[in-house]
């Protein structure tokens, strides 16, 4: 289970920045900023990003047909 496994320091880090965020919400009585502590202890606690879990992966491998040369045409613009 992901839950409780590959915690580092960054990810403690948002956890604990978000629940206290969420306990100044809850103090204030501030919707907006409660919703924000969720979302971002939310985020630390299911160890999903804006991008997703592996959203920011870079194994892309190019293939042939993503290296085709296209033709452009250009025109000359010339203002007076």
């Amino acid at each position: 289970m992901n839950l409780i496994k590959s915690w580092g320091i960054i990810r403690a880090l948002r956890f604990v920045f978000g629940v206290i965020v969420l306990v100044q919400a809850i103090i204030t009585m501030d919707v907006i900023l409660g919703l924000l502590g969720v979302l971002v202890g939310g985020m630390a606690f299911f160890n999903v990003g804006c991008c997703g879990a592996n959203g920011c992966d870079t194994t892309y491998k190019k293939t042939k047909s993503d290296l085709k040369t296209i033709e452009v045409d250009y025109e000359e613009v010339v203002v007076k």
